[in-house]
């Protein structure tokens, strides 16, 4: 009982911390102005779950979202013109996703941003095919989300977990991994995430499965059977979080010798990183897309730091936040403008070979009438893997993707 009441005091004071982190950029706290820019403004929605399950991640690429379109503005903005922000916030709940962005699209949106949880931006499909208006989701990784049906108008940058399941095959396999067990928590969006990476995993073998509510004030009953599963090793798939720091704690406590893996969610979260105990991140493996050695990334690197301060931390979740809307701005530059919805979405689709701000150096994205997944090739990805100082120490020794 007591042990019970101290994890449900940790998994308060995580959730407390968490949701404080996450209310730092909430929807709107920080508009972007017109800068320089002079002409009449191009609105564009902002889908963001800054309150919801989503927000530990949304948040960080909401703010960097506005940081982009705020120095677009200074610099003139795009064709003369301002970029305008209108948010709205479906909580990653996907009842709530096409009402959402139904009403940016009234309030004049031309463009919608899902910054919100892959199933949220799923559902919002149908919505975008009947308005006619594209959509880009910056951080979304489920392939099926750019899949038919109603894929017409619907975009994602980042490599998606098709890849993922290619990476993560290529390393259970270097390091003799034939068995898993999977801690995952209960949202809909790791239930897609799972289904997509799994299903492409023929791989391993997944031997044991547990599920924690994304709430859980404790996971030690979980991790105890995955021990009693005698798996050669762990991944957690969560939206990190609270949940993460929690699983990775009993991890570290229960099963310290077994190779753990995760998505790319806790390496993205530095706020997350500070909450956990005391080394219980050392030698977790996650997917990662930040590579110092590519020139964009030290640039916005440079950028963000000068923003938010030397010690800030850059993330994956920056960096495709950034590229969206540089991808935006070329799509309305191409279209020569953003007043016609039809030339906009066949602008995104005539993007080709743009130089990300993630991934190896000569990593890019592009686009077409039948690809809507902008990565080209394995590039974008890196398997990372953390230190006893419970940050990331860099690419994992073991594997790495070609590229």
């Amino acid at each position: 009982m007591a042990t019970s009441r101290r994890s449900a005091a940790l998994a308060g004071a995580l959730i407390a911390a968490l949701v404080a982190f996450a209310g730092c950029s909430k929807s709107g706290s920080d508009t972007p102005s017109t800068g320089t820019a002079t002409g009449d403004p191009i609105i564009i929605g902002l889908d963001q779950d800054s309150t919801g399950p989503g927000a530990s991640y949304s948040n960080i690429s909401g703010k960097t979202i506005r940081l982009a379109i705020q120095d677009i503005n200074d610099k003139g903005g795009v064709l003369g013109r301002p970029l305008q922000l209108v948010v709205g916030n479906d909580e990653s709940d996907p009842t709530k996703s096409p009402a959402v962005v139904q009403k940016l699209v009234g309030q004049g949106a031309k463009l919608v941003l899902m910054q919100t949880g892959g199933a949220a931006s799923a559902q919002a499909k149908p919505t975008l095919t009947q308005l006619g208006v594209p959509a880009i989701a910056p951080t979304s990784v489920t392939q099926t989300l750019v899949d038919a049906p109603n894929n017409e108008f619907i975009y994602m940058l980042a490599n998606s977990t098709g890849d993922w399941a290619e990476v993560y095959c290529g390393a259970f396999q270097k390091a003799n991994i034939k068995k898993i067990g999977v801690l995952t928590d209960d949202s809909s969006t790791i239930a897609a995430v799972n289904k997509s990476l799994f299903d492409a995993m023929p791989c391993v073998q997944v031997a044991a499965t547990e599920k924690g509510a994304t709430a859980a004030s404790d996971l030690s009953a979980q991790v105890a059977r995955l021990k009693d599963a005698n798996v050669d090793a762990v991944m957690v798939t969560s939206l990190g979080g609270a949940f993460e720091v929690l699983a990775q704690n009993a991890l570290a406590s229960q099963l310290a010798a077994k190779p753990r893996f995760s998505l790319a969610s806790i390496g993205n979260q530095p706020e997350s990183w500070k909450l956990a105990n005391a080394g219980a991140l050392n030698g977790v493996v996650f997917m990662g897309s930040i590579n110092n050695q590519n020139p964009r990334t030290q640039e916005l690197t440079k950028f963000l730091k000068g923003k938010n301060g030397a010690d800030y931390e850059v993330t994956a979740y920056d960096a495709q936040a950034w590229d969206t809307v540089h991808i935006v701005k070329l799509a309305i530059e191409k279209a020569g403008g953003a007043d016609d919805s039809k030339k906009l979405n066949e602008a995104i689709q005539s993007i080709s070979g743009y130089p990300a701000s993630f991934g190896q150096a000569s990593f890019t994205l592009s686009y077409s009438a039948t690809k809507h997944l902008g990565a080209d090739g394995l590039c974008g990805l890196s398997l990372i893997e953390f230190g006893a100082d419970n940050k990331p120490k860099g690419p994992w020794a073991t594997y790495q993707p070609p590229c």
